[in-house]
């Protein structure tokens, strides 16, 4: 699935607005049913008709993207993976950074788990997916890369974790 195969809706953090007046003030009608079981109404079925509480049009949908929404929840996804809490995910460390030694790997896991030094410079679309450090007076970089869960195509939607697959690789500077 390319980017352009999924619909605006279905992204994490979309909602809709009302194509007139942008409010999110907006309503769908629907039938519901009284449950015997729960003693309270169920929604029963959904139609095509929506409307807008604040200007109160008919109106059609604008799907809106909360962009600041998505660039934190991709920030806390990448920082769970260099915690080593990701589900869907991969790390990746390359043949110099393994000839380091198992020690210098896990002062170096470690490093990259604990980094928080983002900044404009290092991290100019804030999603915390890259870093550079140095080790024993080795320049490394580790980043993150999204992709769908079969890692043949880029992920559809980096915010939402169950579509995405994600790979930290870890490697010396001279490597890049």
């Amino acid at each position: 699935m390319r980017r352009s195969d999924i619909d605006i809706a279905d992204m994490v953090g979309a909602y809709p607005t009302c194509s007139n007046c942008q409010s999110k003030q907006v309503v769908r009608d629907a039938w519901a049913e009284w449950s015997q079981l729960t003693n309270e109404w169920v929604l029963k079925s959904t139609f095509d008709a929506w409307a807008c509480d604040a200007c109160g049009a008919d109106i059609s949908l604008t799907w809106t993207l909360d962009k600041a929404f998505r660039k934190k929840r991709i920030q806390r996804l990448n920082d769970a993976l260099r915690r080593g809490e990701a589900v869907h995910a991969s790390i990746v460390v390359t043949q110099g950074v393994q000839a380091l030694g198992e020690e210098a790997l896990a002062e170096i896991s470690l490093a990259v788990a604990t980094f928080d030094s983002f900044s404009e410079d290092n991290d100019p679309h804030g999603e915390h997916d890259f870093g550079a450090l140095t080790f024993q007076g080795e320049k490394l970089f580790w980043k993150i890369d999204y992709f769908d869960l079969t890692l043949k195509l880029h992920s559809p939607d980096a915010a939402n974790p169950e579509v995405t697959h994600r790979v930290l690789t870890i490697m010396l500077a001279c490597e890049y």
